[in-house]
Formats: structure tokens, C-alpha cells, sequence
């Protein structure tokens, strides 16, 4: 494995002893439900991915095996997204992340986050390829697939409601209502129910105001520019709890300038 960029930000605060992370857990995974790990090996494992050492999240997910899957899949698609700059590495990236989450689905066909991460890598992946290339592949439809079931296994999971959401939004963006309704089941009032619920289980969270602001935009152009701006304000006025909120609200702020 390269060599990965590291975490450009130094923030104490995203530093967690064992029961500093067991105390602050349920806050850090009320986006994605994860449980708590009772294994001392995953539970470093995510402390690197908070702290933003991703690549070593990474590294000590897959020494566990595959029980690691939702850290070592979650650290792959944050650090793509976020700071690996190089196109083809970046690729690679999604698609280690999404052989892994295919592997698990077949291991913990019962684990939301399974699902939930084989949908979220396989989006990024389709955004690096551009929406339409991925839609004429065929991942439009797996994308749905793994969201729906994540959200079916877990109907709390914020991010999946999010990410569901996006689906909506891209592909009505791309395709238009009718052939989005027609072929991908895509329809603008459920992109913004996803939005809406996503917002009410974790209102704290910055990225689920920015993607609800991208799904806005997306849908209906300059006409929400107001409510889309308004969004990405509240996400960069946030105070993040670990790593993967810095690089959110700085994606935010970044935005705004």
C-alpha cells in the first residue's frame, strides 16, 4: 500500500483513550450506528480513524479480518474523498473499499454498515468516474440496492438516509424527473424526506447539512440558492468531533469563499 497523505489539522480534542472513545461513541456514530467494538484491536483502530490517521485505521482493521470492514471501509472512502489529490490512486481507493464491503455483505449479511459502506464507496467511486459513465455501468442500481437494505437492517442510519437522498438528487440532476422516475425509481419529494429525516436523527452533524445543501442544488439550481447557502453556513459553523467532521467543515468553508 503507498504511502497515504496524512491529516493536515492538529486537534487534541480528536485524540481518545479507550474510555474517552466509549464515552464519546455514541455522539461520534449517530451518523452510522455503529456498535461499540469490544475488541481492544478495532477499538485502535478507530481512534486512528478519529485521530485522522486513516491509512493505520486501515492497516489494523484488516489484521482483525474482516470484522474490521466498517473502519477500514469508512477510513478508505473519507481519505479519497478528502485528501488523496492523485486521480488513479484515488480510484484505487473506492475499489479496495468496495471489494471489501462486497466480502463483508457476504460474511454479515445482517450488519447495516456492511451495506451502508458498500453503497457510500461505491457513490464516491462513481463520482470519480463521473455519475453518467457509472450510471451506464450498472451502479446506479447497486448503489440503491446496498442503501435500501442498509437502511432496512437499520432505519435510524443518518448517513444512509443522506446518502440515499444523493442518489435521488444525481441522478434527476443527470437524467431529468421523467427518465430518473422511469428507470432509476429517482423522485425529487423522497431525495428531500431522505434530507429532512437524516437532519432530525443527527443535527449536529456537518455533512448532513452539506449533502442536503449539494441535493438542493443539484434538484433545483440557483432557485435554493439561498436555503443551499444557509446549510453550508450552519455546517461550517460547527465544532467537530473528530478527524473526518474537520475535513467536512473545511469542505464547507472552502465552498463558501
Amino acid at each position: 500500500m503507498a504511502k497515504w497523505k496524512a491529516f493536515p489539522y492538529t486537534n487534541p480534542s480528536f485524540q481518545f483513550n479507550r474510555e474517552e472513545l466509549k464515552k464519546a461513541w455514541k455522539k461520534l456514530h449517530a451518523g452510522d450506528c455503529e456498535p461499540f467494538p469490544l475488541d481492544n484491536a478495532l477499538q485502535q483502530a478507530w481512534r486512528c480513524f478519529h485521530e485522522g490517521d486513516f491509512q493505520q485505521a486501515v492497516r489494523l482493521s484488516d489484521e482483525h479480518g474482516l470484522a474490521g470492514h466498517a473502519v477500514a471501509n469508512k477510513a478508505t472512502g473519507v481519505y479519497a474523498t478528502y485528501l488523496e489529490d492523485n486521480e488513479s490512486q484515488q480510484i484505487e481507493c473506492f475499489k479496495a473499499a468496495i471489494k471489501r464491503a462486497e466480502q463483508a455483505i457476504e460474511a454479515f449479511p445482517e450488519d447495516p454498515n456492511s451495506h451502508y459502506f458498500h453503497a457510500f464507496n461505491l457513490g464516491r467511486y462513481s463520482q470519480s468516474i463521473s455519475v453518467m459513465k457509472a450510471l451506464k455501468q450498472g451502479l446506479g442500481g447497486k448503489i440503491q440496492k446496498s442503501l435500501k437494505q442498509a437502511l432496512q437492517l437499520q432505519p435510524k442510519h443518518a448517513e444512509a438516509h443522506t446518502a440515499l437522498g444523493m442518489y435521488h438528487a444525481e441522478i434527476i440532476n443527470k437524467v431529468g424527473k421523467l427518465i430518473g422516475s422511469m428507470t432509476y425509481g429517482a423522485n425529487d419529494k423522497e431525495a428531500i424526506r431522505h434530507f429532512e429525516t437524516a437532519l432530525k436523527l443527527t443535527p449536529a452533524s456537518p455533512i448532513a447539512h452539506i449533502e442536503y445543501g449539494n441535493g438542493l442544488y443539484l434538484l433545483y439550481g440557483d432557485s435554493r440558492l439561498d436555503d443551499v447557502t444557509d446549510l453550508y453556513v450552519k455546517a461550517s459553523e460547527m465544532e467537530p468531533m473528530d478527524a473526518m467532521e474537520k475535513l467536512d467543515i473545511e469542505s464547507a468553508l472552502a465552498e463558501l469563499e
